[in-house]
């Protein structure tokens, strides 16, 4: 089975990939806490496709959340569903400028998203093979 990495950048591509986690979890019956609380089986078939399992039973999307504005970070993590995030895979002032996706060329995002993949505890250190990202990049909301 296919996993994905989830990233979501800038102010709009972290309000709609929040928006995205909070209808997904709706759907697999996961709660802001990251606990189980459907009713049917076929919620957890394929829910390793989006989050990884805690030791503590607790599902984590598999997701790095990245702006330049802490601001940003913790507009999500204040949000209903900012608990289900780990705290590490919050991204923040790593470019020095002002609109991310207006300056950012694409070697600075090849750059960013090569120091994504390594950080300690991203979301890809949890693969043997890394093949699929899903990644919000929109330049306006």
């Amino acid at each position: 089975m296919r996993e994905i990495v989830h990233i979501q950048a800038g102010q709009c591509g972290n309000q709609i990939g929040t928006k995205f986690w909070e209808v997904i979890s709706d759907e697999h019956g996961i709660d802001p806490a990251g606990g189980y609380v459907g009713d049917s089986a076929l919620q957890l078939e394929r829910i390793s496709v989006y989050y990884n399992e805690s030791s503590s039973q607790k599902y984590v999307p598999r997701a790095a959340l990245v702006d330049l504005e802490p601001g940003t970070m913790d507009s999500v993590r204040s949000g209903p569903f900012g608990q289900l995030f780990r705290p590490d895979n919050f991204i923040f002032d790593m470019f020095r400028q002002t609109h991310i996706f207006t300056y950012i060329q694409w070697s600075q995002l090849y750059i960013l998203f090569s120091t994504l993949v390594s950080l300690p505890g991203s979301p890809a250190t949890y693969f043997e093979n890394l093949s699929i990202s899903q990644l919000w990049l929109p330049h306006s909301c």
